[in-house]
């Protein structure tokens, strides 16, 4: 389980160098609303998945060196709100134990939408998860071309991408 981890860690810190794109730290912090989210095994994040995540708010701290996430999730119907606050590791990424051990990284962000890449080890399979959250409560037609975009580069089928925030019915 360990070398698994290991593994997923350093692929992850790989893929963060290889990434040309500077994330613009300074358009990070703010509310937040989960549009989309998207995954290689789409069970993970379907109305009810463990994965399935409603963001309010990310705060950025000391340049990011510190990540705020506030969110909510849904169990048996039920809005359940956590606050996690995950410390920077070498190459960008974060890590959260959040139904399984989650390696998390953003990976684009401009003054509307904000786009997290994760990698969710269950300790049975390994799931690559996106989310794109938004200032407002939908994309543009360029922003959703771009979600898909950054789905592509990283082997996640866009047929996969659930509309989540019709979805979302927990309090602001």
């Amino acid at each position: 389980m360990k070398v698994v981890f290991v593994t997923l860690v350093f692929g992850l810190v790989c893929v963060a160098q290889e990434t040309a794109t500077e994330i613009d730290h300074s358009k990070v912090t703010g509310q937040w609303r989960t549009i989309y989210a998207a995954a290689d095994n789409k069970e993970k994040i379907v109305e009810g998945g463990p994965l399935r995540c409603y963001y309010r708010q990310i705060e950025c701290i000391d340049n990011c060196e510190y990540l705020s996430l506030t969110f909510y999730a849904k169990e048996d119907g039920r809005c359940e709100k956590f606050t996690e606050v995950l410390q920077r590791q070498e190459g960008d990424v974060y890590i959260i134990e959040f139904a399984g051990t989650n390696v998390f990284q953003i990976i684009h962000v401009s003054d509307n939408i904000l786009v997290t890449y994760f990698e969710n080890d269950d300790g049975e399979k390994i799931t690559k998860i996106t989310e794109g959250v938004g200032r407002g409560d939908s994309f543009t037609q360029e922003e959703l071309q771009k979600y898909q975009e950054l789905n592509s580069e990283r082997g996640i089928p866009n047929e996969n991408i659930d509309n989540v925030i019709e979805t979302d019915n927990c309090p602001p």
